[in-house]
């Protein structure tokens, strides 16, 4: 059975830790020269002041999903409480039966919750999950573009 909960980042991290480098491996760019090495006590520190939200799907229990971001006033609209997406991921054998809808449903409504205006999400262009927005009705505004300037 599938569920998605809000849960706290901080507690459940030991847990999250496995799914990371399926994250990783599936998604992140230039890999052959970042490695993965989230900044940990960042996302600890920002979520005891209330501004990251962790929403994990699981099945029977395990962990197989998750949803992070970032709540705070827009820094070009200060009146404008934002969710900014961090990351999310669900585990490829979890796909394609709506649990990606469950989980951003479950994202809006606590966003709604803590009083958020407006949310970004994004996708990347290489496993692209545009389909999954426009069919929650959000609205496209921008594309990102990355050029490696290191080594």
């Amino acid at each position: 059975m599938i569920t998605v909960l809000l849960e706290s980042f901080e507690e459940r991290l030991p847990e999250l830790l496995p799914l990371l480098p399926l994250h990783y491996e599936e998604l992140a760019l230039n890999q052959d020269k970042v490695p993965l090495s989230p900044q940990y006590g960042v996302y600890i520190e920002r979520e005891r002041r209330g501004e990251l939200m962790f929403v994990v799907v699981r099945d029977a229990g395990e962990l197989i999903g998750y949803f992070i971001g970032f709540v705070a006033p827009g820094l070009h609209y200060s009146t404008c409480l934002t969710l900014t997406t961090d990351i999310f991921f669900i585990r490829q054998d979890h796909r394609g039966n709506s649990t990606g809808n469950k989980l951003f449903k479950a994202v809006e409504a606590e966003a709604k919750r803590r009083g958020v205006d407006r949310m970004f999400v994004g996708s990347k262009t290489h496993l692209d999950a545009s389909f999954l927005f426009e069919k929650l009705g959000y609205t496209k505004v921008e594309t990102y573009y990355t050029a490696w300037l290191g080594d």
